[in-house]
């Protein structure tokens, strides 16, 4: 069995005590892995080439409903065009982002995937784990199948979108439909059986307890002692929607909370090399602020993004933006790709830094 930082009751007590001891916790583990005062960031789009889903979550603003009057499915020529723009604004990823269309099987993301390959030198980092069950379900593929051709026709990685909370009595409550916590874990542990590596993420604020998020970080923590294949986590906060069910909370967290979820995220998963803070959801302010509580990247540069933003409390920002805010934070800003290899001919700006 592996050997961690802390267990569960000691991240509950840790959770509970002085922030200053879960931020020195924190940090600890982050300086142990990033000994530098580096914050890496990324230039990605994302590019939503569908709204319709059947999983109709009740969190989410950006669905439409097969058969909706305002569904569509992207043309590929304009997927195309919003890709050769992003490159040309300095983006290294594109995040192909949809619903669980009930229709596309397999043939359609491939042929994306080969035609985005064959045109542009850029890293697919594309489709949640509940967009890839959903394909094979579609396409009468085993989940295995279905990833393998993923790859082979050019996915690079994966990322953590869909995980919300993984407990299924939070699921079941928020996205019954959706697929459940065993579906989305078995997505990443054969994505990285198949050499592909992912990113993993917590949505917080459905109401659910400290028990459930710990939950949540065990077996993220459990997947990634079995396979090593995450390269990031990311805590979010839930954004409020512009139809807010009755069943959802009507206040956005405090971001003490926050701060401290991410900072437990940090200690509890202590075999993941980097966590992300997440300024797209809490702003600037806290954002610099996260980057003293264990994250040591600071998210992406959003080129194009319809989910998140679709709420009306999200943020955007461009490079020299979010450069300035690391470096109002105390640390160099440095760009990364999408699995966290960072570029080092970005270094720039040093001398304000150490100055």
């Amino acid at each position: 069995m592996t050997a961690h930082t802390i267990n569960r009751d000691e991240a509950r007590d840790l959770y509970r005590g002085p922030l200053d001891a879960l931020q020195q916790a924190a940090s600890e583990v982050r300086y142990r892995k990033h000994p530098d005062k580096i914050v890496s960031y990324a230039i990605q789009r994302t590019v939503n080439y569908t709204n319709i889903c059947n999983a109709y979550c009740s969190f989410c603003s950006f669905y439409r409903a097969p058969g909706h009057p305002e569904g569509y499915v992207m043309a590929e020529q304009e997927i195309m065009r919003k890709i050769e723009d992003a490159i040309e604004r300095g983006a290294t990823g594109i995040f192909l982002q949809g619903g669980d269309h009930p229709e596309l099987k397999i043939e359609y993301y491939e042929a994306l995937l080969r035609n985005v390959k064959s045109r542009f030198r850029v890293q697919c980092h594309s489709f949640s784990a509940s967009e890839i069950w959903n394909m094979a379900q579609v396409s009468g593929l085993e989940l295995e199948d279905t990833i393998r051709r993923l790859k082979d026709a050019g996915l690079d990685s994966i990322p953590g979108a869909g995980a919300e909370i993984l407990d299924d009595e939070i699921r079941n409550r928020i996205s019954p439909l959706k697929i459940k916590t065993d579906e989305w874990l078995q997505v990443h542990r054969v994505a990285h059986r198949l050499g592909l590596h992912t990113t993993a993420t917590m949505v917080i604020g459905f109401g659910e307890t400290i028990e459930h998020r710990l939950n949540h970080l065990e077996r993220l923590r459990r997947l990634q002692d079995e396979t090593g294949g995450f390269v990031a986590m990311v805590v979010w906060t839930y954004q409020m929607g512009r139809q807010q069910p009755s069943i959802l909370p009507h206040e956005s967290l405090p971001h003490e909370e926050y701060l401290r979820m991410q900072a437990l995220a940090r200690a509890y998963l202590d075999n993941f090399d980097n966590v992300q803070a997440s300024w797209l959801t809490v702003g600037f302010e806290t954002g610099r602020t996260a980057l003293h509580f264990g994250a040591n990247d600071a998210g992406s540069v959003v080129l194009e993004e319809n989910v998140v933003s679709g709420a009306p409390d999200s943020l955007s920002a461009g490079e020299e933006e979010l450069r300035r805010q690391i470096r109002l934070a105390g640390f160099i800003p440095m760009e990364r790709d999408s699995i966290y290899s960072r570029r080092a001919d970005t270094l720039r700006g040093l001398s304000a830094v150490l100055c």
